[in-house]
């Protein structure tokens, strides 16, 4: 049985606290992230809105807001927008221009930066196969957060992929022209 986008809506209504996907049909349901995990997201997230919204570049958004995604060639769905796929990045950013007013349901682009931040019971290889789905459907910029390793790798379309390291700087000139990002301000402090 391939369920539709009403579908989910009507679950995550019953569940409020789950977080859900729809890929292919399927409902995937999102355990929550471990602190760490959602503490990296919401520093991004914060470093981002501090840049984005004195310019007014557009919105950044967090592991709630969903996109209801383009459909693939030769995809099942025969263009009907209810049985797409629907997916949440851990950090999205959607330029002023694609999205002039927000909305109260879920989006129908791509964001043009998507971030997953691994979590403690992630693997890699789907964090990464999201992230090229996205390139592939339009994202401009993809970044894969591993807390684990203490690296974070940077994807665009077309080009290998970028490792950057504690004493990197993150640079995104092609959505944030000026704004940079040391990388060793991404993990949690510690206190005394």
């Amino acid at each position: 049985m391939s369920l539709t986008i009403k579908d989910l809506e009507q679950l995550q209504s019953q569940n409020p606290d789950l977080r859900m996907e729809l890929v292919e049909g399927n409902i995937i349901v999102m355990g929550p992230s471990d602190y760490e995990s959602d503490e990296i997201g919401s520093r991004l997230l914060t470093f981002l809105n501090i840049w984005v919204m004195p310019r007014k570049l557009g919105r950044v958004t967090g592991s709630s807001a969903g996109f209801i995604l383009p459909s693939i060639e030769n995809d099942e769905t025969g263009g009907d927008p209810e049985k797409r796929n629907l997916r949440a990045p851990d950090v999205s950013f959607v330029r002023a221009e694609r999205l002039k007013k927000t909305q109260r349901d879920f989006v129908q682009l791509v964001p043009d930066l998507m971030v997953e931040v691994k979590s403690k019971s992630d693997r890699i290889k789907p964090l990464q196969e999201k992230i090229k789905l996205f390139l592939e459907l339009g994202s401009t910029v993809g970044i894969l957060i591993d807390p684990d390793k203490v690296l974070v790798t940077v994807y665009r379309p077309n080009l290998e992929p970028v490792v950057l390291k504690n004493n990197d700087k993150l640079t995104i000139p092609e959505l944030f022209p000026g704004w940079e990002l040391a990388i060793a301000e991404l993990w949690p402090p510690e206190f005394d």
